[in-house]
């Protein structure tokens, strides 16, 4: 992971841009409004609009590819991996809050270990997060648009371990741990 230095030409220069394209992605999806029944599900809609606007400024940026597949991976951390104007790789994730949630100990990122991870660059890693509210409803689905926006620097960003028993069904459902079963 690379420190971001706001003393650095380069860093600084990547910042406005980024305030650039916070603004960029901010007011289109203010101008279409997101769909969804529920909040926590707008986050990966953001995606698509922050992605235009690395592009409109001339920042390429893509769905990050694996280590080992070098496959594009559109689930987990990181979103987007983009090449800023000096050549450099930077690492962003999109999210989405309610101010009034924003003070809790809510999960609101995570990270799991993988064998064919995406971060594959040492690299700024980033998150771009946008206040959400519900401006109208359409049927059962709400409206949501933006009111603010937060760039953040995630290099030292404490967290948490959970550590999680976990199985799959071919697991759970062995005959090893049936002790009956039955039609009706």
């Amino acid at each position: 992971m690379l420190p971001f230095n706001k003393n650095d030409k380069k860093d600084v220069i990547l910042l406005k841009d980024l305030k650039r394209v916070a603004k960029i992605a901010g007011i289109q999806i203010n101008k279409t409004g997101i769909m969804r029944a529920r909040p926590n599900e707008v986050g990966n809609d953001v995606e698509p609009f922050v992605k235009k606007a690395l592009l409109s400024i001339g920042y390429e940026a893509y769905t990050p590819r694996t280590i080992k597949s070098k496959q594009k991976k559109t689930m987990g951390y990181p979103d987007i991996e983009f090449i800023d104007k000096f050549n450099r790789t930077s690492y962003l994730e999109c999210k989405t809050f309610n101010i009034q949630n924003i003070n809790t100990t809510q999960r609101s990122f995570y990270l799991s270990p993988s064998e064919d991870f995406k971060v594959t660059k040492d690299a700024h890693h980033l998150i771009i997060s946008y206040e959400i509210y519900i401006a109208g409803k359409i049927g059962k689905k709400n409206v949501f648009k933006c009111k603010s926006w937060k760039i953040l620097n995630i290099e030292k960003l404490l967290v948490d371990v959970k550590y999680e028993f976990n199985t799959h069904n071919r697991q759970l459902y062995s005959k090893a741990l049936i002790l009956a079963d039955g039609k009706l």
